[in-house]
C-alpha cells in the first residue's frame, strides 16, 4: 500500500502541475485572442506532438515531454530588414541563430494580416505576457487557500493522546523504557489518554504549544495543572523533571558540535504527548502565506545560481541539502510521493501536497517575471523598450523602427543553456541526493 500511495502522490502532483501550465498558457492565449492576435498553436508540453486538433485558426495539442507548454503568436517580432548587413563581431553560429529565430517568425505571419503581437499597443503586449504568470499567482491563491483554510493545519491540541510512562533522555537512542527509568511526572499525577488541559499553573492554555512552553521552562517546580475529564474539571499537581532535548535550528535539523555530535539542553519533561487534528485557518491565511512565499522564493531567485552551486556541493559530498533550496520537478514529485506514503489522516496528506502545488505555481510566477528572454519578463521588458524608443522618436517627430527583439536570440540562447545545466543538476540532486521531510 505503501508503494501504491507514493505512486498516487506522484501522480497528484504531476496531474496538478500540467494543470497549471495548462492555465499558464491560458492566461497568454485568452488576452492575445481578445486583442485579435492570430494565434497558430496552444501546445501543452514540449517535443513530439501526441494529439492535437483544430479549432478555428488555432491547433490546441498535447505533447510527449511534459516540460512546459506554449503559444505560437503572429509577428511576435517585427519583420526583419530585407537587407541586414552581418556584423563583423558576430558569429557564424549566432548569425544562423538569429536568421532562424527571423525566419520562424515570418512563417507565423500572413501577408496584408495586421493580427500581430509587435503591432499591439505595449500595455496590450504586456498584458498578455503577465497574463500567464497571473494565472500561477491566481492557482497559487487558491491551492494555498483550501490547503489552511478549508482543510486546516495539523495541530496539536490541548487534549491528551498518550501519558509516557517512564523519563528516557534524548541522548539515550532508545525508546523503551528500563528498570532504572524514572516514572514520567504526568503519569505519577494519574493524568490519563483523553484528558483535556484546562490551565497550567494558573495560566489559561488553548494549544498544547502553551502548555508545553510552561512545563519546560519549570523542571523541578511543582505545577498545579487543570484538567477537564469526561466534563468535569479536576486538579493534578504534575512536578516536571529535567531531561536533555536535542537542539534544532529554525529549519528544524539537528544542531551539532564540532566534532559533528548532537547538541542537547535540558527541559522541563511531564510525558504529555498530544492529539492532532486538522484546525481550518482564517480565509486570509491562504493570502497572506501566498505573499510570504513569494518573497522567500523571489529571494531564492536572486541567489538562484549561488544555491544551485551549493546544491551541486551537497550531491558531490554527500551533505544534507537544504530543505529550503531549490528543486527540480523531480523533486517536488518525490516529496509528493512520500508526503502521500506518510501514516496520517487523508486530509491532512491532501493539504500538504494542495500547499506543495501552490508553492510550485509561487515559483512558476516569480520565475518566469524574471526579465531575461525567453521568459515572460523579458518579452516585458522588450515591449517597454520599444515603448521607450517609440515614445522618444515621437518627442523628436520621428518615426521609430520597432524593437527587433530577434538581435537578442544569442543572449537568449546563453540563458537557455544556463537554466538547462541548473536544471540538470537539481534533477541530479533530487534523484542522487533528494531532500527528505521523513
Amino acid at each position: 500500500m505503501t508503494a501504491i500511495a507514493f505512486l498516487i502522490g506522484v501522480l497528484v502532483l504531476v496531474i496538478g502541475l500540467a494543470l497549471s501550465i495548462a492555465l499558464h498558457e491560458v492566461g497568454h492565449l485568452v488576452p492575445a485572442k481578445l486583442f485579435g492576435v492570430r494565434v497558430g498553436q496552444y501546445m501543452i508540453g514540449m517535443g513530439p506532438t501526441l494529439w492535437s486538433r483544430r479549432r478555428g485558426e488555432t491547433e490546441y495539442g498535447i505533447k510527449a515531454l511534459p516540460i512546459g507548454g506554449y503559444i505560437s503568436m503572429a509577428g511576435m517580432y517585427p519583420p526583419a530588414p530585407e537587407k541586414q548587413e552581418a556584423s563583423p563581431r558576430r558569429s557564424r553560429l549566432f548569425a544562423t541563430m538569429v536568421q532562424d529565430a527571423r525566419d520562424a517568425n515570418a512563417e507565423t505571419m500572413i501577408a496584408g494580416d495586421d493580427r500581430v503581437f509587435y503591432k499591439l499597443p505595449v500595455w496590450k503586449r504586456i498584458v498578455i505576457m503577465l497574463g500567464g504568470p497571473f494565472m500561477n499567482l491566481v492557482l497559487a491563491f487558491v491551492f494555498i487557500s483550501i490547503a489552511l483554510s478549508a482543510i486546516g493545519v495539523q495541530t496539536a491540541t490541548t487534549t491528551v493522546a498518550a501519558v509516557s510512562q517512564c523519563v528516557i533522555p534524548a541522548s539515550a537512542e532508545r525508546t523503551d523504557c528500563g528498570p532504572s527509568d524514572r516514572l514520567a511526572p504526568a503519569a505519577a499525577a494519574g493524568v490519563q489518554p483523553g484528558d483535556v488541559i484546562v490551565s497550567v499553573d494558573g495560566t489559561p492554555v488553548s494549544t498544547f504549544a502553551e502548555a508545553a512552553d510552561i512545563i519546560q521552562r519549570s523542571a523541578g517546580q511543582a505545577l498545579p495543572v487543570v484538567i477537564s475529564r469526561d466534563g468535569v474539571e479536576q486538579t493534578v499537581s504534575i512536578t516536571p523533571q529535567s531531561t536533555d532535548r536535542a537542539v534544532t535550528d529554525d529549519r528544524g535539523r539537528a544542531v551539532t558540535d564540532a566534532n559533528g555530535n548532537p547538541e542537547y539542553e535540558t527541559v522541563g519533561f511531564a510525558g504529555l504527548l498530544a492529539q492532532e487534528s486538522l484546525e481550518p485557518q482564517p480565509l486570509w491565511a491562504g493570502p497572506q502565506a501566498t505573499v510570504q512565499q513569494i518573497g522567500s522564493v523571489a529571494q531564492i531567485m536572486t541567489q538562484l545560481p549561488v544555491r544551485v552551486y551549493d546544491t551541486a556541493v551537497d550531491l558531490f559530498t554527500g551533505q544534507e541539502r537544504d530543505p529550503n533550496g531549490p528543486l527540480s520537478v523531480v523533486g517536488a514529485g518525490r516529496l509528493a510521493g512520500e508526503v502521500a506514503a506518510v501514516d496520517a489522516p487523508i486530509a491532512a496528506r491532501a493539504g500538504t501536497i494542495l500547499g506543495l502545488l501552490g508553492s510550485l505555481n509561487i515559483a512558476l510566477f516569480v520565475f518566469n517575471l524574471i526579465p531575461l528572454l525567453p521568459l515572460d519578463g523579458g518579452h516585458v521588458v522588450v515591449a517597454l523598450w520599444d515603448g521607450l524608443k517609440r515614445t522618444i522618436a515621437r518627442i523628436r517627430g520621428r518615426v521609430a523602427a520597432p524593437v527587433d527583439a530577434t538581435r537578442l536570440v544569442p543572449a537568449t540562447f546563453v540563458v537557455v543553456v544556463l537554466l538547462v545545466a541548473m536544471g540538470g543538476i537539481l534533477i541530479a540532486a533530487d534523484v542522487f541526493n533528494p531532500v527528505r521531510l521523513f
